[in-house]
């Protein structure tokens, strides 16, 4: 789908213009003639980029960016202010207000578009982390966009790594940010090794390198996926408007052009770090939740939902390799007399410190989950059944001689049957695993708890077994 893009003008030349301009380019246009008609717009019409004139009867351009900014609805819009003049305090300005970008009138058609089209798909990344994280797990909509407009306005520590071997210019720069961590490096490649080994919030990267091909180094930065969206704000020489869109095609965040008014790379490096900040609320945001989507929050073990998606992809790979795949299910012995006598907060310490067994008696290629309940399971590859009882027998050992302690003055001896299922053929589902490892568990719980039993053979019998291999 396009990106919808809001032209806001008083003049309606300039509209039709801008329009025609972005309408062959195939972005959906939708235009305005004022500041307050465009923040209805916004109200009502979903916006990936809004070009905003600057001078406009009424409400002003600036005015209308931080109405815009300041509103958690609207905040996270990408803005491109237009003026007339070209003097840093307009941009500045702009810029302080909320902008994220700015052009000069007449407008140059290859910055327009290549600016449009970098903000677009920064917005579309945005709507997509956004409609994940409100959507599919039901957070809402207003607290957490104001949580995101706390994030973009933090102001912590950042460090900017400068690329640049014209000491001068190097230094300037560094003059203009003294409130920052800065690293200047005129070696492209050790500069490249520090991007390795560091998590930069910025880096500022001369395209006029004497002895190193920026735009090549803008190709290995994007090609790195530690570096894949650290912010790029490029410094170029005039006339050389070829290497600046080759490297904004590339995937560049910004540039300034020499020389530099420090006003405005302040104003630059500002916006680019409270982006980032952004983002990073987003994606962090959305890793925890994809985390807690297939983590047990009590016990942090993986959960039942996790074990569904991939104990299948086990025995696949089982199968592919030839290699056996065991289960094991663990039931804690009479749990429910722990609740009944302690109450839950007690037993959901027993719990966790199940769980910690679970994790200390198993190997890193182990799957340990909490199936439910007082239920685990943990799915063991390249695990043959001799192996697994082995590593059944010792869990149980451990669980049955420590006393579980949940406070000062209070032990609790807990005790766990358990069961083994393996993989046996071609035909075996994971299904039929789980129900044999299962089927022992409660043989196990028949025959008095506080043991270790095995899959059960086709006549119905348990198989009983001396576990004689090493599990390493």
């Amino acid at each position: 789908m396009t990106a919808r893009i809001l032209v806001v003008d008083d003049i309606i030349a300039n509209v039709k213009l801008l329009e025609a301009r972005l309408t062959s380019e195939y972005f959906d246009v939708t235009t305005a003639n004022s500041g307050p008609q465009a923040l209805e717009i916004c109200q009502k019409t979903p916006i990936d980029v809004i070009l905003l004139d600057v001078m406009m009867p009424g409400m002003d351009g600036f005015e209308v960016c931080r109405k815009l900014k300041s509103d958690p609805r609207t905040q996270y819009i990408p803005v491109i202010m237009i003026t007339a003049l070209d003097q840093a305090s307009d941009k500045i300005r702009g810029l302080e207000a909320g902008a994220d970008d700015f052009l000069t009138k007449p407008v140059d058609d290859i910055a327009l578009i290549t600016r449009v089209k970098n903000l677009s798909r920064l917005k579309t990344v945005t709507d997509e982390l956004i409609a994940r994280l409100v959507n599919q797990n039901q957070i809402q909509g207003d607290v957490f966009l104001e949580s995101l407009r706390e994030a973009k306005n933090n102001a912590e520590p950042c460090q900017i790594l400068t690329i640049d071997d014209h000491p001068r210019s190097a230094c300037r720069i560094a003059e203009a940010l003294p409130d920052y961590a800065m690293e200047i490096e005129s070696d492209a490649q050790a500069a490249l090794f520090k991007l390795t080994e560091v998590n930069y919030d910025l880096l500022i990267l001369s395209l006029s390198l004497k002895n190193s091909d920026g735009l090549r180094i803008c190709s290995q930065i994007r090609s790195m996926e530690r570096t894949r969206h650290l912010p790029i704000l490029t410094i170029t020489d005039p006339g050389d408007e070829a290497r600046l869109l080759r490297a904004l095609d590339m995937g560049v965040n910004d540039y300034l052009v020499r020389p530099i008014d420090t006003h405005e790379l302040v104003a630059r490096v500002q916006t680019q770090l409270k982006r980032k900040r952004y983002t990073d609320f987003l994606q962090n945001q959305f890793d925890e939740r994809a985390e807690l989507a297939i983590v047990d929050p009590l016990t942090g073990l993986y959960n039942r939902r996790f074990m569904d998606g991939n104990l299948k992809n086990l025995m696949d790979e089982a199968l592919r390799s030839g290699k056996p795949l065991t289960v094991l299910v663990s039931d804690i012995d009479y749990f429910k007399s722990v609740n009944d006598s302690h109450g839950h907060q007690i037993g959901d310490l027993v719990l966790k410190q199940f769980s910690k067994r679970i994790r200390q008696n198993t190997r890193g290629i182990d799957l340990a989950i909490r199936f439910g309940g007082e239920e685990f399971v943990i799915i063991m590859p390249e695990t043959s059944m001799d192996q697994a009882l082995v590593v059944a027998e010792r869990l149980r050992n451990r669980i049955a001689t420590e006393p579980f302690r949940v406070s000062e003055d209070l032990s609790i001896a807990i005790t766990t049957s358990i069961g083994l299922g393996s993989f046996e053929d071609i035909h075996d589902t994971s299904e039929k695993i789980l129900a044999r490892a299962d089927q022992a568990l409660y043989q196990a719980k028949r025959n008095g708890r506080n043991q270790v039993v095995t899959q059960f053979l086709e006549s119905g019998m348990p198989q009983s077994q001396n576990a004689a291999a090493e599990y390493a």
